[in-house]
């Protein structure tokens, strides 16, 4: 069951979905009732909850509980820093990576050649090694100078201070460079596959990394166990590093395992993967690899544009890519204020986010997505931006780029795929979800059993156990019109740490 969008006059009109079988019929005054005995369950004791249902059309309050409470938002930042980037970036907005060279004589370049990016987090080897193509189509066989790796268009900030610094060496908190890699097709831009496959019984393991980089060391010393034993191995990079060290056993026979790491300075790692490609392309350089600045007067002779906006943000918003967020943001300072920081991008955001109906001082935002302990806001705020978001003119594209409740398509239903399945939520909530230690939330849109359109923000902190998703579940549920019964929450597995949401930092 899927919502269809119809765009008439600017306007996004979004036909309900046929009802549920399991949906029912309810009086209006039970909504409290059950949503209240829902929110009763004992791990919520002493916990911080913040809950707001409105009717999507006028944003009459149906429901509402500690709606103006200061809330850890986790992903559910996103909510905001979407809607600023479509709005102050546009929907066509692209990034664009670009190969320059002095004078050219013959087949030579008799200075250096600049590699330039504007932050595009969606470039890959592949990608890198199209660039890499143009130059040799020009006639390029040799360049007299260096390769000058042009990361200006950013500043020099890789992270956000208030990030922990144990989550720096996984996918999702990936450092941002105006120069970077995307390792897949999820865009986890500033990561590098790891490829651990077992060896003969007693022998060192084997180890990989793609793309293939002399940025990146490997130190291993891991061996490869007896057939059927149990592995208890460790990839790790140590903050400030990049040497990733394997260790432990790993059975012989078992099947390879693969994981991402980070990168310490991906403008590097960018320029080296880059420069592989020259070589594979018959382009030799004679001179190193360095940091610089692109000057004037040079030439282009490769070109990159990244896919809009309106596509990019598929996969920011599906897969609550971090990566993506933090890009956004000093993109939008770029623009805007003519500097690529989080210090001047997220003001912006804030800004954007009080012409939208958020009162000033209520929502304090320290990186644009989520990661942070440090960011906050209310249900009711998130509401509110969540209805003024309907009023805009990419707000078809937006909604489409949120999870979709059960849907088991990986790249529609998102973050979401694995819940609410066999219920009227499934293929019926479309919403954005949160998850960190200690905070969780779900926010976004639902058709009652009767058709009514309606939005919601379930935002909580300080809960007793793991992260109570099945609660979210049973809001959502109950809201499409099903009976408010149990709802377990299951979500995929990604590599990565085990924490309370098996994509942490992306739920």
């Amino acid at each position: 069951m899927r919502i269809t969008s119809v765009l008439v006059a600017g306007v996004s009109l979004l036909a309900a979905p046929a009802m549920h079988p399991q949906a029912r019929a309810a009086a209006p005054g039970e909504l409290k009732t059950d949503l209240d005995a829902i929110l009763a369950d004992a791990r919520l004791k002493g916990a911080t909850v913040g809950v707001v249902v409105r009717d999507a059309k006028t944003g009459a309050v149906r429901y509402s509980r500690g709606a103006t409470a200061p809330v850890l938002p986790a992903s559910n930042l996103k909510i905001y820093t979407s809607g600023a980037a479509l709005s102050l970036l546009g929907t066509g907005y692209r990034f664009r990576t670009g190969v320059y060279a002095g004078p050219v004589s013959g087949s030579s370049v008799k200075g250096d050649l600049y590699l330039k990016g504007t932050g595009d987090p969606t470039t890959r080897a592949a990608d890198y090694d199209r660039l890499a193509a143009q130059v040799a189509a020009r006639g390029v066989r040799r360049v007299e100078g260096d390769l000058v790796a042009d990361d200006t268009w950013f500043d020099a900030v890789r992270t956000p201070a208030s990030w922990d610094p144990t989550d720096l060496q996984y996918y999702y908190a990936g450092q941002t460079s105006a120069l970077t890699v995307a390792p897949n097709d999820d865009f986890d831009a500033g990561s590098v596959n790891v490829k651990v496959a077992p060896g003969a019984e007693g022998e060192p393991v084997k180890v990989g990394v793609a793309p293939a980089t002399h940025v990146v060391k490997i130190d291993n010393k891991a061996v490869t166990g007896k057939p059927g034993s149990a592995s208890t191995l460790s990839v790790n990079r140590a903050k400030g590093t990049n040497t990733i060290v394997v260790s432990g056993s790993y059975p012989a026979g078992g099947a390879a395992y693969t994981t991402l790491r980070t990168v310490e300075n991906p403008t590097m790692y960018a320029a080296d993967v880059f420069r592989n490609a020259l070589r594979a392309h018959g382009v030799q350089v004679r001179g190193t690899t360095e940091r610089g600045r692109t000057p004037k007067g040079v030439r282009a002779v490769a070109y990159r544009s990244s896919m809009p906006l309106s596509q990019l943000v598929v996969p920011f918003l599906k897969l609550s890519n971090n990566m993506i967020a933090e890009t956004l943001v000093k993109a939008i300072g770029r623009k805007k204020a003519g500097k690529g920081s989080w210090t001047a991008g997220l003001p912006l955001i804030e800004r954007y986010a009080r012409t939208q109906g958020v009162p000033a001082g209520r929502l304090d935002m320290v990186d644009g997505s989520g990661l942070s302990r440090g960011n906050r806001t209310t249900a009711q705020d998130v509401s509110t931006m969540i209805r003024r978001a309907q009023g805009a003119r990419w707000f078809s594209t937006w909604y489409g780029a949120l999870p979709i409740a059960g849907d088991p398509d990986r790249m529609t239903g998102g973050t979401l795929t694995s819940r609410m399945r066999g219920t009227p939520a499934a293929g019926n909530v479309h919403a954005k979800t949160g998850t960190l230690g200690g905070a969780t939330a779900l926010s976004g849109f639902v058709s009652d059993e009767s058709g009514r359109r309606l939005l919601f923000s379930v935002v909580l902190n300080g809960y007793q156990g793991g992260a109570p998703k099945d609660i979210e579940d049973k809001i959502a549920i109950r809201l499409a019109g099903g009976e408010p019964a149990p709802a377990r929450s299951m979500l995929t597995s990604r590599s990565g740490p085990q924490l309370e949401c098996s994509w942490v930092g992306r739920c």
